[in-house]
């Protein structure tokens, strides 16, 4: 183990993911990548991520039936999710919320180095 804080990156935007993703390993941290749902929680699962961001917007299995997954597993439910996604109304935050996210972003409102902001909050 390289002690690198790993995270898991759950998002089908290759325009916002890549960025994101080459953002945070020029931070140090180790970035798994997944781009539709159905992946999202076997990655999760077996990389054992120190944090996750989860879009809701997803292929093949949307994101808040990642998360109820993610929060039921006895191997998953610890690791904290943050939503980044562009699903900005307030029942999708309760519905989050009530699944067990960490928090809520709406993605097109944030930087990157916002995002990176809340990465070192969550996992220092």
């Amino acid at each position: 183990m390289n002690g690198k804080k790993k995270i898991l990156l759950i998002e089908d935007e290759p325009a916002f993911s890549g960025p994101l993703k080459m953002a945070l390993e020029k931070e140090g941290y180790s970035v798994f990548l997944v781009a539709d749902g159905r992946e999202g929680f076997p990655a999760a699962a077996k990389n054992k991520p120190d944090l996750i961001f989860l879009d809701l917007i997803l292929p093949w299995e949307n994101g808040f039936s990642v998360l109820e997954k993610l929060k039921s597993s006895e191997e998953t439910k610890e690791i904290p999710v943050i939503i980044l996604s562009n699903l900005s109304g307030n029942e999708d935050h309760k519905r989050c919320f009530d699944l067990g996210a960490e928090d809520f972003f709406v993605k097109t409102r944030m930087s990157i180095k916002e995002i990176i902001d809340i990465t070192k909050k969550a996992i220092t």
